[in-house]
């Protein structure tokens, strides 16, 4: 795995724009980066990502039955007992969509497991379409060669799931109206919905409405399916909580992902299978007032873009983001120090992040983020990469 400069295509932000790609700087800073890409070889991808992407996604499902059939698991994980029915009713008959799942990797170690974004993972669009858009201009400007490939088949398999889903028509996506980042995020998953064939619609989630115990948008029609890029621990505690209960609509993704969302996962994973190779030992937190020890990370069971999370490195340094979670309880992770790369354009070193993604059941490519902290925060780069043997 290895970063190295490249020359940025004239014009890219003025297309970014063009595409819905408006959230390319955030806050004033850069959020996808092209002055540099992340090459990997053949192997790195075909026999260590690829297949630890897989054997991790389906360890993760295995649990989902263990904890609905546990009230200590399901309380453990902050999940309230009035939704314990719901989100089992939803297993296994209601089918996923996508996820990601952030790796610790560099190229020459086993990949170890940080975390699981299967809930609302967000990059989706600089993923499946601007990275590869990225790639086939920077070969026919001669600055890669003709043989460089990329590890994403992402907008292929969200074609084939929305084509296999069976979802009721009009499908409605949706998020928070005020984030351009979620809105580009969910209007590009709409647009793999039309052309699988979905008749589709946004509606903004502010505007969801409710009338007889079910879910109906602005104007009173009934909602009977949608995508909603908004955290089931955040549907849970609305006020409209309790139409759940009562409603008919089909939601991507569905309740029972709200368990493999949670951080809680990680132990969970760590007690089933102890010692596999690309886990990290994670246990539940007993006391939030124990001090961390050399070598471990905190982080809260609902915690997002390195909220909360605090480290103590393995020669005791600290350090730790700040954000409003917490209060749910923390697991505690084995630290495990991100790849450590030097950004010449900066002068500054960067830690990087391998956000590998799930389709179904099928991986189905990479997201590569860096950041100048140990903690990956919201304040992290979109790098391209490469694949080059």
């Amino acid at each position: 795995m290895q970063r190295k400069p490249i020359e940025q295509r004239s014009g890219w932000r003025e297309y970014a724009e063009s595409v819905g790609f408006d959230y390319h700087t955030i806050d004033g800073e850069p959020y996808w980066d092209e002055s540099a890409y992340y090459q990997f070889s053949w192997q790195q991808i075909e026999a260590e990502l690829e297949p630890a992407t897989e054997e991790l996604h389906e360890m993760a499902l295995s649990l989902v039955p263990d904890i609905l059939a546990s009230e200590q698991l399901l309380s453990q994980l902050g999940i309230a007992a009035s939704h314990w029915d719901y989100l089992a009713a939803s297993w296994p008959g209601q089918p996923q969509l996508y996820g990601r799942m952030d790796l610790c990797y560099d190229g020459l170690t086993t990949p170890k497991l940080l975390e699981l974004n299967y809930d609302t993972p967000t990059s989706v669009f600089e993923s499946g379409f601007f990275q590869w858009i990225w790639l086939e201009e920077q070969i026919e400007n001669g600055l890669l060669p003709a043989t460089a490939d990329q590890f994403n088949s992402l907008q292929e398999k969200l074609i084939e799931a929305f084509k296999a889903l069976a979802l009721p028509q009009p499908f409605y996506f949706s998020s928070v109206e005020a984030s351009s980042e979620d809105r580009g995020n969910v209007r590009y998953l709409m647009d793999c919905a039309v052309q699988a064939g979905l008749s589709a619609q946004y509606i903004p989630l502010e505007t969801l409405g409710q009338r007889g115990g079910q879910f109906v948008d602005a104007v009173g029609t009934a909602v009977n399916g949608m995508f909603k890029l908004y955290p089931w621990e955040f549907m849970l505690a609305e006020e409209y909580a309790s139409v759940l209960l009562t409603s008919d609509t089909r939601f991507v993704e569905p309740p029972w992902k709200a368990l493999l969302s949670n951080k809680g996962i990680l132990p969970l994973l760590w007690q089933k299978f102890p010692d596999h190779p690309n886990l990290l030992p994670s246990f539940f937190e007993d006391s939030a007032n124990q001090p961390l020890q050399k070598g471990w990370v905190r982080k809260p069971l609902y915690s997002r873009e390195g909220a909360n999370v605090e480290l103590v490195d393995f020669n005791g340094e600290g350090l730790a983001a700040s954000g409003p979670y917490g209060s749910e309880g923390y697991i505690r992770q084995q630290f495990c120090p991100l790849p450590k790369f030097y950004d010449e354009s900066r002068q500054s070193a960067v830690y990087t992040l391998v956000g590998s993604w799930v389709v179904g059941d099928r991986a189905a490519g990479i997201a590569l983020r860096e950041d100048a902290s140990l903690i990956t925060r919201n304040s992290s780069r979109f790098l391209p990469h490469i694949i080059l043997d």
